[in-house]
């Protein structure tokens, strides 16, 4: 048996939806995806850039993830760098692994993400 990432989710608070598309589509470039109905009056949303799916879910008593978080693999990191630093994301280089260019920043509600150049 072989398995595939469908999608990785990250929670959002109510009222965030449009902070998120700020940031997933703005800034990292993603492109929503339309929600079912049933699902997009829950609140949320559902972004996509090649096979690399975030969605986002609304959760009353929210938490960031500070430790867990997705890993995406971009093709022009220091591209990306300049949008994240233009929209005021922190860039947290991490050269923990050897021969490995990443960071981690953080999505507008506080969510880690490592970017990782492909």
């Amino acid at each position: 048996m072989t398995f595939r990432l469908d999608h990785v989710q990250v929670s959002s608070p109510p009222g965030s939806d449009d902070a998120m598309r700020g940031f997933y589509v703005g800034v990292l470039g993603m492109v929503e995806e339309p929600k079912p109905p049933i699902l997009a009056a829950r609140g949320g949303c559902w972004f996509r850039s090649g096979d690399a799916v975030i969605h986002t879910g609304v959760e009353a008593d929210f938490r960031p993830a500070r430790k867990a978080h997705p890993a995406l693999l971009v093709d022009d990191l220091d591209a990306l760098v300049s949008a994240l630093e233009a929209a005021g994301a922190p860039v947290r280089w991490d050269d923990g692994i050897p021969g490995v260019r990443r960071l981690h920043t953080d999505d507008p509600v506080g969510n880690r993400l490592e970017l990782i150049q492909a």
